[in-house]
């Protein structure tokens, strides 16, 4: 049994999800959001810090799996991204955890079986592979796609080795 925490970054709300990967399939155990409340940019990721370190205390999640930064628009929201990401990163290897990357496409592929499908059809999928009743937050579905996807990502691996064997 694995627990995954899977973390969607962002510098005003960074979404969190908790599965768990069992010989029977996989566990849904928690959601959320960490909203960061200051303006001030060097605090926001204090809060980021903070909030991804809290939630590792609450679920002793044994690995993360967290979105690769991609190219916005826009050069400083992806510079904003990579920084909200880094403090999540680093909240997650102070508790000694490792962390695992994916594209965003590598995670919709997973889930929906097409690199360019929209957040509500990943959401929709969320919440049918963790029978999940009623409304979610995208940030959060998107934080439990991370974590399914390393979840498939990591039983693949561990089935293609013991075919090698």
């Amino acid at each position: 049994m694995t627990r995954i925490l899977g973390i969607d970054p962002g510098s005003r709300i960074t979404g969190y999800g908790v599965v768990e990967s069992t010989p029977r399939g996989i566990r849904y155990v928690a959601s959320g959001c960490i909203r960061i409340k200051s303006d001030e940019f060097p605090e926001r990721l204090k809060q980021i810090f903070d909030g991804v370190s809290q939630v590792i205390e609450l679920y002793r999640p044994e690995q993360m799996a967290i979105e690769q930064v991609f190219m916005h628009k826009n050069a400083d929201s992806a510079l904003k991204l990579g920084q909200a990401r880094g403090a999540a990163i680093c909240a997650t290897l102070n508790r000694d955890l490792p962390v695992f990357e994916y594209a965003a496409r590598q995670v919709k592929q997973a889930l929906v079986g097409k690199g360019n499908a929209d957040k509500l059809q990943v959401q929709h999928m969320v919440k049918i592979l963790l029978s999940i009743q009623g409304d979610m937050q995208i940030d959060a579905s998107d934080a439990l796609a991370i974590g399914l996807c390393h979840s498939h990502y990591q039983e693949t691996a561990m089935r293609l080795q013991k075919v090698s064997s």
